[in-house]
C-alpha cells in the first residue's frame, strides 16, 4: 500500500512540474546589468533595452534596485511623458527587487517617483502582446480519391445490324392483273440480330480492366 501511495505522489509531482514548465513565462530583468537606476545616457538606455524584446501577458518584469533608493510605479502615458504620479495604476513598489507580472495586453509605462529620477531617464515603456494559443490547427485530412473506372467508348459498342432487304417480289402479274405485294423485311419474331463475337471481346476486356482497378485499390 505504501509503495502504491509513493508512486501516486511522485506521479502527481511529475505532472505538476510538467505543467509548470509548459505554462512558464519569460522573466525580463529590466536594464539587465544596469538594473533599475538613473542611466548615464538617459531614458534611451531603457528604450534600447526594450527594443527587439517580446513581452507577453504572464511575463514578469524584475526591477533590481535598493530599498528606499528607488521605487516602481505604473502610470498612464500622460504621466509617463510628464514624469508625475497622477493617474497612477496601483501603488508604488518601494521594496526592491520588485517583480511585476504583466497581466494585460497593451502599452505599459513605469517610472521612478524619487526626486527627479524620472526626468533623468529612469522610466520604461513597453508593449505587451496577448498570449497566443499553443499548437497549430492540424491539417484537414484529404478525402480519399475514388479511382476512375474507365467506361467503354461508344465507338466499341456493336452497331445495330441493318436489316437484310428481302428479295424483290416477282415482277409478273397475277392472273387477275394485280402486282404481287412485297415481302416483309423483318423476321417473324421482329427481334434484333444476336451480338457479334467482337462485342463479347469488348465486354471481356472491360471486365478485365475493372478487375485490375479493384485489385489495385485494395492491395
Amino acid at each position: 500500500m505504501d509503495k502504491i501511495l509513493c508512486v501516486i505522489v511522485f506521479g502527481a509531482l511529475a505532472v505538476a512540474n510538467l505543467v509548470q514548465d509548459i505554462t512558464a513565462q519569460t522573466v525580463h530583468v529590466v536594464g539587465d546589468n544596469i538594473g533599475w537606476t538613473i542611466p548615464n545616457n538617459g531614458a534611451v538606455a531603457y528604450t534600447n533595452w526594450a527594443a527587439g524584446k517580446t513581452f507577453s501577458v504572464g511575463d514578469t518584469l524584475v526591477f533590481n534596485f535598493g530599498t528606499n533608493q528607488h521605487d516602481v510605479l505604473q502610470v498612464q502615458k500622460t504621466s509617463f511623458d510628464e514624469c508625475n504620479s497622477q493617474n497612477a495604476i496601483g501603488d508604488p513598489i518601494m521594496a526592491g527587487p520588485a517583480n511585476v507580472t504583466l497581466d494585460s495586453a497593451g502599452d505599459h509605462y513605469y517610472i521612478c517617483t524619487f526626486g527627479r529620477h524620472c526626468q533623468n531617464g529612469q522610466k520604461l515603456a513597453i508593449t505587451v502582446s496577448s498570449t497566443s494559443t499553443p499548437g497549430a490547427n492540424p491539417p484537414t485530412p484529404s478525402k480519399p480519391t475514388t479511382p476512375d473506372i474507365p467506361s467503354p467508348s461508344s465507338s466499341t459498342q456493336p452497331e445495330a445490324c441493318a436489316p437484310t432487304p428481302a428479295a424483290a417480289g416477282s415482277s409478273g402479274s397475277t392472273p387477275g392483273g394485280g402486282a404481287n405485294p412485297p415481302r416483309s423485311s423483318s423476321a417473324p419474331g421482329g427481334g434484333a440480330p444476336p451480338p457479334s463475337s467482337s462485342s463479347s471481346a469488348v465486354l471481356a476486356s472491360f471486365l478485365l480492366g475493372l478487375s485490375s482497378v479493384v485489385l489495385a485499390t485494395f492491395l
